[in-house]
Parts: structure tokens; C-alpha cells; sequence
């Protein structure tokens, strides 16, 4: 079937050589002037951040967040991906390639390799070491992705020239969006509370990223205690903050905010996971790695794909 349709392109090629040669030479438009390529395009995913919550939420927003994006920029009503299940792993793959499980091989956070029957994570990569600590979470890489991302294409339309970076708390949620070819993807490590990486990417931390890490920021955040941004009594979109079907914190003794964060977490850095500190020690480091990399500075686009995660890890609970 695919020669049979090879064959149609050419003798089409051919009819249309044949067509121009009989005719008088059509005359070549005048160029055009192009719109300048944007100099940073940042990918952000707000993980389990339903998409009807920027119009539900919208008076809870800042001038210079959700409500610039809809006031200023434009909302894809009605755009779909059929994908199940609506884990992680296959959403942020399924976003970057515009692909389904079926085609871009991500079939959950976890899936069966049929050849072998064994369990695969997503992001597994045994050939790979940790960078930046001396756990096995930097043992990953997008080698289970088998088709290339709108990072990836990125990177090959200028000739690898730009500079695309994934962040996240989540390994996969860093790794999947930034494809094959990204300069780095960065994931949070619980055992040491530092950002790390893999050898997929490098072989050693650049020292900006250990300055960043030497910070200390989860145990700076965690020891703010986490608190509602307005009054409770004005949440008047959602359930009360007392319910059933909530999970508590380790070691608390209810779901209602505050939470003393401060007394809880007593050195388990992977706390702040669950609490709104992550993403905002997420969005640190996009910060200092858009700085410190100089993206967006370049005569190419420059790509920094971020997840913001904690949304999903509270969703959890």
C-alpha cells in the first residue's frame, strides 16, 4: 500500500514537470516579509489542572498569570487527544508529540513489555547513572519514547542549536516533554532535596545548578508552614476544607489548612511534593536555569519545557 502510493506521488510530480514546461513561465511573487521567530517558548503543564479551571477560578487569579494568557494570548477551545489512562507519563507525552500511547510507546507510568512480560517504568533506564546524588532516581532517560516531541523537532530544525531544558519535580514530567535530544531535564531527588539529572544528559551538575541546590529550598519553604492564600470563608468555588475524602499529611492529624509543614516534615524533603511549595521551588529553578543558561538570549528559539506537579501529588489526596 505504501509503494502503491509512492508510486502516485511521483507520476503526479511527473504530470506537473510535464504541465510546466508547455506553459509560460509563472511569474515568482514578490518575498513576503516573515513575522520574527520568538527568541523563548516555555511549555508549561499544570499537572491534573483541569482545563475549566481557568474560567471557574478566574477572579482568584493575578493580572499577570491565567488571566494575561486568556486576555492576551488564545484559549484552544475544543482541543482534544484521545489518550487513557490520564496518568502522567502519557499526558505529557501525548501533549509534546500530539501522539497516543498507541504510536509514542508511553503506555502509563508503568506498562508491560510484551516480549519480555516484565514492568517497565516509563522512564526507566538501567544504562544510565544518577547525577547529583547517590540514589538510583537518576537512573532514567527518554529512551522508552518512540517518536519525537515538538521539543525534538525544535532542536533538528536548528540544527541543535537551540536549547531545550525540562524541569519538574516528577523525573518523567521533566523527561518525557524535553524528547531525545534536549541539552538537560531536571528532576527533584528526595534523599538528598537536591535537582538532579542523569548521564543521558551529562556527567556532572553545571555549578550554577549546585549553587541553586546548596540553597537548601525545601527546608526553607517546608519551614513556612502552608497556609490558605485568602480567608478560608471567601473559597466559595469549592467544598469545605473539611472533608471525607481527603487524605492527611503524614504525621497530621487533619486535612484543614493551615498545615504546619514546619513540625511535620522532620527531614522527609519529599513532603513538599504534596504542598503548593513545590511548584513554587519548580518555578525557581526555571527561573535560574533561564538566567543562568541565557535562554532566549540566542539568534534561535530556545525552549524550557516545565510541569508543575504538585497539583497532581495534592489531587492525590
Amino acid at each position: 500500500m505504501k509503494f502503491k502510493y509512492l508510486l502516485l506521488l511521483l507520476c503526479a510530480g511527473v504530470a506537473v514537470n510535464a504541465n510546466a514546461q508547455s506553459k509560460k513561465k509563472p511569474t515568482v511573487p514578490a518575498a513576503t516579509t516573515t513575522l520574527p521567530r520568538p527568541k523563548l517558548v516555555v511549555g508549561i503543564v499544570v499537572d491534573q489542572m483541569r482545563w475549566d479551571y481557568l474560567y471557574r477560578f478566574y477572579d482568584r487569579y493575578s493580572a499577570g498569570g491565567f488571566k494575561r494568557m486568556l486576555n492576551e494570548g488564545f484559549s484552544c477551545e475544543n482541543a482534544n487527544i484521545d489518550y487513557i489512562p490520564t496518568v502522567t507519563a502519557i499526558g505529557h507525552s501525548s501533549i509534546y508529540t500530539g501522539s497516543v500511547p498507541a504510536l509514542h510507546g508511553i503506555a502509563g507510568n508503568d506498562f508491560i513489555i510484551q516480549s519480555t512480560g516484565k514492568s517497565m517504568y516509563c522512564a526507566e533506564d538501567k544504562t544510565v547513572q544518577t547525577v547529583g546524588s547517590t540514589s538510583d532516581a537518576g537512573q532514567m532517560s527518554p529512551r522508552n519514547l518512540l517518536v519525537t516531541t515538538v521539543t525534538d523537532e525544535l532542536r533538528l530544525a536548528t540544527n541543535f542549536r537551540s536549547k531545550v531544558i525540562g524541569i519538574a519535580l516528577k523525573d518523567r514530567g521533566g523527561i518525557l516533554p524535553a524528547g531525545h535530544t534536549a541539552n538537560a531535564a531536571y528532576w527533584f531527588d528526595d534523599k538528598s532535596g537536591n535537582w538532579i539529572t542523569s548521564t543521558y544528559y551529562m556527567n556532572d551538575l553545571p555549578q550554577w545548578l549546585k549553587d541553586f541546590n546548596a540553597r537548601k529550598l525545601p527546608e526553607q519553604y517546608l519551614k513556612q508552614d502552608w497556609n490558605p492564600l485568602y480567608p478560608v470563608s471567601t473559597y466559595l468555588q469549592t467544598l469545605p476544607d473539611e472533608s471525607k475524602y481527603e487524605g492527611k499529611l503524614k504525621g497530621a492529624t487533619a486535612t484543614t489548612l493551615p498545615v504546619k509543614t514546619s513540625e511535620l516534615y522532620k527531614g522527609n524533603l519529599g513532603m513538599i511534593r504534596s504542598t503548593p511549595f513545590g511548584n513554587t521551588m519548580t518555578l525557581d529553578l526555571a527561573t535560574a536555569t533561564i538566567n543562568a543558561e541565557k535562554m532566549g538570549q540566542g539568534a534561535v528559539t530556545d525552549f524550557p519545557a516545565v510541569s508543575l506537579s504538585s497539583t497532581d501529588y495534592i489531587g492525590h489526596r
